[in-house]
């Protein structure tokens, strides 16, 4: 029974420490410069264009500009970040995780780069 408890025990913390490997890196990599294209597009586009996109709703976000300008005037940002009070949070399916919503923050103080 020993035996076993310690293989589960190695077993259980070879995966642990497998599973973190590139995380920390990535991260790091993502919040280090911001931009449109690399970073925030795929955001844009898995979050929020099922709604925002042709003439459906407003704002429209499908493009580099559009998506700019409603981060600049704040709107995006309020809409996003759950600990402001600016009406209905976004998206609709549930809040962004935190580091999406820390990366919309960085990419707007960078002075939001394509």
């Amino acid at each position: 029974m020993k035996k076993i408890n310690i293989v589960l025990l190695i077993m259980i913390s070879a995966f642990i420490v497998s599973c973190e490997s590139n995380t920390y890196t990535e991260i790091a990599e993502v919040t280090t410069n911001p931009t449109y294209t690399k970073n925030i597009a795929p955001i844009v586009k898995a979050n929020c264009l099922s709604c925002h996109s042709g003439n459906s709703q407003f704002p429209n976000l499908e493009t580099y500009a559009e998506v700019k300008e409603s981060t600049q005037n704040g709107d995006l940002i309020c809409r996003i970040d759950q600990t402001q009070a600016c009406g209905r949070v976004m998206p609709q399916s549930g809040p962004m995780s935190k580091t999406s919503i820390d990366l919309f923050l960085l990419w707007q103080q960078q002075g939001c780069l394509n």
